[in-house]
């Protein structure tokens, strides 16, 4: 009988009662049971994770039912820590709970789909034509290139067939090759780690076709250049189980139990434990309620902050006492102990650069690069000596880098730390003070632009005969920080309620956390410290990093934590988490993402200048130089805007340029051939004369537009593109929501060197291709959109910050529909590209312009001073003054054959990372064993495989240290030949081992310790960044080889940044549109904050029919209950935020968990559900970064100097976003915009 009928015989079934009436038996049917039994009768359970940047790469179970996944649960089988540590297994979170919903969903990208006018235009033209030809005939009639650029956005895809879409993508590669040049093709994805296979597919592909591979740490504002500064070093941190091992846990602007749930549960251990917490954030976040201690700093102040608990710091634990580990450790492992010559400037002194070796007389008996060694004083003899450590040991002193106590020579030495009480004078020296001047209701103090400070110096005879001051780097920073050594000064605080710039009574002021609760947490931390050895800890996060002036919001921390001994101890030190950024295999990666294995060097790009310069943000600038430039800054030239510096930048070899030349370079050969000169000279030649010009110097120029973009594994325009509005303005050429006018217009100050046309270009991408599983905003605005698998769908791997282990992304079931792994897809374009590209071109020889790398000998291109050969009239030198060349050959008919094998290079060259190289002959041999050989006639016959996402991955676990012993062992060894010590021991009881994909689809696997990183993977400590600095005495690789924490370059000099300063928020002069289209309801203005959310990573998520319905269906912002008054605003209100570039629509959510004087939109929401339409713009509503504009910064800029130099997702320009002011007002009228598109224009 039916469960219905069982149901309506309801009251006639027989039943008996037992116990007193308490229990009950029936006759009843339990059939009906069934639907829950059946919930766990699945076929299999397969191991994957979430590739989705939210740092937990935890492991999870996806059941599947013929052939359908039915639901995942968190898998639970991690190896075990060591017996003092609790157990990793991740908790996983409500998002990854609710991802198998994506797989059948209505927003599953199903088939190719592309833009009807498109398709349409291509099928006419290729009835007549090659696909080449086709593609060329649409982009050459502007009518009907328009067409479809201009619908961008407007709907009106089209389903297509595979075959076709992967012609027009080649033919249209093919064609902007021939054109304009293979650096016009452009490819964004970010975060390997977090699945390697699928961001190397793509990597790959460009990198055969010599395209451009855009970085993201960077972009996402996630990358704090802070470290690169101090450690030479991008974010390597300590994973979460080493929260364990500390005494006194600060999380500053990270919500841990919120954008860390998987590992959260150590934090809550350690409070059991006992450990103290304080938690440093300006809403009452879901990490507040677990400290001891909330410190709600204003938005914005943390560097006053920061400042503040050093000033504690250096007070008590350095000058009034002495703690002997906090000074052995600074002396052996910071730059403290180190001279700096000091400049004369208006009556005083300036700290200049540092002392170097060959300042004197015989460079000291330093024959190799005595330009890149600094110096100190030998406390036992008071002599000059040159400690070991420094760069200039590291390239071309085999042995010697190391952080032994012993000068060049071997002698052992003792660095002096400060000069006091062997001073030969007292010089009052200048240090710049900019927290007299704020904006938009951050706060100022009544003191100078200068603060002058005496401190100890003595006098140094230089080789050239003349004498000069010298001061310690300690000594500076005491000062720096106002801590008075005696020698007294301007503005200097006699004790800490005295409110003299860095007090604590001074920050109270800037921050509005009370004087009391800064000396008790400074205390707590350093005292905490000074028991332990250094375990106390600092767990940082994106809320630091996403100020224009995040440096020294981070470097005020980072001179917390060195102060206090605690970097490279565990339970100590730093822990920056903001995204899935540890790819820990990344020697054994890169080779097959960027086709290192076939053609040499890759192109790379820094994605924040680029996006700056192609979506002209640059034409907008509201932010003169002047605003930010050092009243104590070198004599000079420093005028120009962002874009003038970031070119010169560019044409200095400081930072990437794509394009590069303005002129194809696949041409540049046949002209050099023509010249009678070789091609690296001929451009040497031309960029001098004039014949030759760097595309960045006319980015508007349409010879230099970017012409094709990939975007795949991101949603570029729906959460990491900030200035949305003038990506769809210029990049697109599709609709939008500027509000402002740029330079042109309000007769603004225009860059100086950079060309301006008075036309702004709208449009300049012929095509963009979007690779999703779901319909994001960025697929939306595609012109062609490829379904790709999700991630229950491919193979590939997976590695996180968090926890030491390396699992996989499993395929439980086939990509569904007509999806495709990433992997597929490119190797299917490549394919398609193998055939095509022969109609216009084959073996070409193409011309590469790359910037001076850091982690190579080139980082040592200018010791002292900057020189701009276009400007100052000396040589263009490559390498030194201006980019690398590199001549590279490429055959694009053997595309193909070269994607899907390994390349001969790795055999010729072998592989390396990170300034260390080795032989890996060996290591291929195994992979062709492994993985087979290709047997077909092509120029890879005879080569290892790569045919499947499997083939790949094995490629990665082969060739990485941290997963194959063998090479592990070999990477140690490599390293020894340059530090003179013995390293290897850390691997030897692995060298055996060799991990398999189908090892850690068993089961996750701990990785082996590799020189890669400077943690190591052990049963006795937990991994932590700088740990083989500290006790294996490595250095750090900075130009002193220690933790720099004086930046002595000319360019952060003139911006104040040589020592850590507290700068307020930047004014970016956006909210002048307030009251320009009034509506009848109040406005006002407030600082705009994009934290993480609790019901998405990132956009992913926010679309997701589940973690919709947990929050409030749609886009929402949070304001105070206090604003919300101010703006008559009630709790879901409809509200448009806005400014000067762009709007956007959401309700409101008033809490009295947030600052008054902020709104918070957690990001990144999209806004293709529930979204109405803008009254402002009388568009769609926007998205966060809608109201948002990148601004760049010059001293993220700078190259060729030490740590200072470029490297993909090191170091360059970041794309900050809260320094943003928006006016935000109730909506009068909501309207959804539900007329179809051709009805609104005809209506127009």
């Amino acid at each position: 009988m039916s469960h219905t009928l069982d149901r309506l015989t309801f009251f006639r079934r027989q039943t008996e009662l037992y116990s007193g009436g308490h229990g009950v038996l029936n006759d009843e049917d339990r059939s009906w049971e069934e639907a829950y039994r059946n919930r766990w009768r699945h076929d299999k359970v397969v191991r994957s994770t979430h590739g989705v940047n939210c740092t937990g790469s935890c492991s999870w179970k996806i059941y599947v039912k013929g052939g359908i996944v039915t639901w995942e649960t968190q898998q639970t089988d991690y190896p075990r820590t060591r017996d003092d540590l609790p157990n990793h297994e991740p908790r996983g979170c409500a998002r990854g709970a609710s991802y198998s919903w994506y797989l059948y969903s209505a927003n599953r990208v199903k088939y190719p789909l592309i833009r009807a006018r498109l398709l349409k235009s291509y099928r006419a033209a290729r009835k007549t034509m090659e696909p080449v030809a086709a593609w060329r005939s649409i982009q050459e009639d502007p009518a009907k290139r328009a067409d479809y650029v201009t619908r961008r956005g407007l709907g009106g895809f089209v389903r297509a067939d595979w075959e076709t879409v992967n012609e027009i993508i080649a033919a249209a590669n093919a064609h902007t090759i021939k054109k304009w040049g293979p650096d016009r093709v452009f490819g964004f994805s970010p975060i390997p780690a977090m699945s390697m296979v699928s961001y190397a597919a793509g990597a790959r592909y460009l990198q055969l076709i010599g395209g451009v591979t855009g970085s993201f740490y960077d972009w996402y504002c996630d990358l704090p250049p802070a470290s690169p500064q101090t450690w030479g070093e991008q974010t390597d941190v300590a994973e979460s189980a080493d929260w364990y091992n500390s005494g006194f846990l600060i999380l500053w602007g990270s919500n841990v139990p919120q954008t860390r749930t998987p590992d959260a549960h150590f934090y809550t251990e350690a409070r059991y434990k006992g450990v103290k917490s304080v938690v440093i954030c300006p809403d009452y976040s879901e990490a507040s309620k677990f400290s001891d201690v909330w410190v709600p700093a204003k938005q914005g102040t943390d560097a006053a902050l920061g400042m503040a608990f050093g000033h504690v710091i250096l007070t008590e634990y350095h000058r009034d006492r002495d703690v002997p580990y906090f000074r052995d450790y600074i002396r052996k492992y910071s730059d403290l102990p180190l001279l700096v010559r000091l400049q004369e400037q208006e009556g005083g002194y300036v700290p200049e650069r540092l002392l170097r070796a060959s300042d004197f007389d015989g460079a000291l008996k330093e024959e190799n690069k005595p330009e890149w060694k600094t110096v100190g004083l030998d406390e036992t003899t008071g002599k000059v000596v040159v400690p070991n450590g420094s760069i200039g040991f590291r390239w071309g002193d085999a042995g010697k880098w190391n952080l032994e106590e012993r000068d060049g020579k071997g002698k052992e030495i003792k660095l002096r730390l400060g000069l006091k009480g062997v001073e030969d004078k007292i010089a009052s020296v200048r240090f710049p003070y900019f927290a007299n001047s704020a904006s938009n209701g951050f706060a100022s103090t009544d003191h100078p632009d200068v603060l002058t400070r005496n401190i100890p110096v003595k006098r140094m005879k230089l080789a050239d005969g003349t004498e000069t001051l010298v001061a310690s780097v300690y000594d500076l920073l005491m000062a720096n920080y106002g801590v008075d050594q005696g020698y007294g000064g301007e503005h200097l605080a006699k004790d800490f309620d005295d409110p003299a710039p860095y007090t604590p009574a001074w920050a109270e002021a800037i921050t509005s956390v009370p004087r009391e609760q800064i000396i008790a947490v400074a205390r707590g931390f350093a005292t905490n410290a000074e028991k332990t050895n250094g375990k106390s800890m600092v767990i940082i996060g994106a809320g630091m990093n996403h100020w224009y002036h995040m440096d020294m919001n981070y470097r005020a921390v980072i001179n917390m934590l060195v102060l206090c001994g605690c970097v490279g101890q565990s339970g100590g030190g730093w822990s920056h988490y903001v995204g899935q950024e540890k790819l820990r295999p990344q020697t054994g990666w890169a080779p097959l993402a960027f086709a290192t294995d076939w053609v040499r060097p890759p192109r790379q790009q820094n994605s924040t200048s680029y996006f700056y310069a192609h979506t002209d943000q640059w034409r907008y600038e509201t932010v003169p130089i002047g605003e930010i430039l050092s009243p104590t800054a070198p004599e000079g030239d420093w005028s120009g805007s962002f874009i003038d510096y970031n070119a010169k930048a560019e044409r200095m070899g400081w930072l990437p340029s794509a394009p590069a030349l303005k002129t194809n370079p696949i041409e540049i050969a046949a002209l050099a051939e023509k010249a009678g000169m070789d091609p690296k000279d001929y451009v040497v030649k031309s960029l001098k004369s004039g014949d030759l010009e760097m595309s960045c110097m006319d980015p508007d120029d349409e010879a230099n537009w970017p012409r094709n973009m990939f975007v795949w594994r991101s949603n570029l325009l729906g959460s990491s593109g900030k200035g949305h509005e003038y990506f769809l303005k210029h990049l697109l050429g599709t609709d939008h929501g500027v509000q402002g006018k740029d330079l042109g217009e309000t007769g603004g100050v225009k860059p100086t060197t950079v060309k301006w046309h008075e036309d702004a270009p709208k449009g300049k991408l012929d095509l963009l291709v979007c690779i999703d599983f779901r319909m994001s905003t960025t697929a939306v605005y595609s012109d062609i959109v490829l379904p790709t698998a999700t991630w229950y769908e491919k193979n590939d791997l997976n590695t996180s910050d968090m926890h030491p282990f390396i699992h996989p992304l499993g395929a439980a079931v086939d990509p569904a529909w007509e999806s495709q792994s990433d992997w597929e897809i490119f190797k299917g374009l490549a394919r398609k590209f193998s055939e095509v590209a022969p109609e216009v071109l084959d073996a070409v020889t193409d011309v590469v312009l790359t910037p001076i790398q850091h982690d190579t000998a080139g980082e040592l291109a200018q010791a002292a001073g900057v020189t701009d050969w276009l400007t100052d009239g000396s040589e263009p030198i490559p390498g030194q003054t201006m980019p690398q060349i590199s001549v590279v050959k490429r055959h694009y008919s053997q595309t193909y054959a070269k994607f899907t094998s390994l390349g001969p290079l790795l055999e010729k060259l072998g592989n390396g990372g990170k300034g260390i190289g080795w032989d890996t002959a060996h290591d291929v041999a195994n992979l062709g064993s492994l993985n087979g050989r290709v047997l077909d006639e092509s120029i890879a016959k005879g080569q290892p495989r790569i045919d499947s996402d499997i083939d790949a991955c094995e490629t990665i676990l082969m060739l990485a240290p941290e997963t194959n012993g063998e090479v592990a062992v070999k990477a140690w060894h490599a390293l020894e030949k340059q530090t003179g010590r013995d390293h290897a021991h850390l691997a030897l009881p692995k060298e055996d081992e060799k991990i398999r994909f189908r090892d850690i689809v068993a089961q996750p696997r701990k990785i082996i310790s590799s020189p890669t990183w400077s943690g190591i993977e052990s049963e006795h400590v937990s991994y932590n960044a700088g740990y083989t600095n500290v006790h294996e005495l490595i250095p750090w690789r900075t130009l002193t080889g220690r933790q720099q924490l004086y930046q002595d370059h000319d360019w952060m000099r003139a911006f104040g940044e040589g020592f850590v300063v507290y700068k307020p928020p930047i004014d970016l002069k956006t909210t002048f549109v307030q009251g320009d289209k009034p509506n009848g309801n109040k406005e006002i203005t407030l600082n705009f904050i994009t934290p993480h959310q609790k019901w998405g990573i990132h956009s992913t998520y926010s679309d997701n029919l589940m973690m919709l319905t947990l929050n409030r269906g749609g886009p929402v912002v949070w304001l105070s209950e206090t604003d919300a008054r101010r703006a008559d605003l009630v709790d879901n209100d409809w509200v448009e935020v806005f400014n000067a570039n762009g709007a956007l629509t959401a309700r409101v959510v008033v809490s009295q968990r947030i600052r008054e004087g902020t709104i918070f939109m957690y990001h990144a929401q999209e806004k293709i559900v529930n979204t109405p339409g803008s009254e402002i713009t009388g568009k769609r509503g926007g998205i966060h970064n809608s109201v948002t504009r990148t601004i760049l910064k010059p001293t993220h800029m700078i190259g060729g100097y030490a740590q200072l130099s470029y490297g993909f997702n090191y170091y360059g320009t970041v794309g900050s976003n809260r320094d943003e002011f928006v006016i935000i007002r109730k909506m009068a009228n909501v309207d959804w915009l539900e007329e179809p598109a051709s009805q609104m224009e005809s209506a127009q």
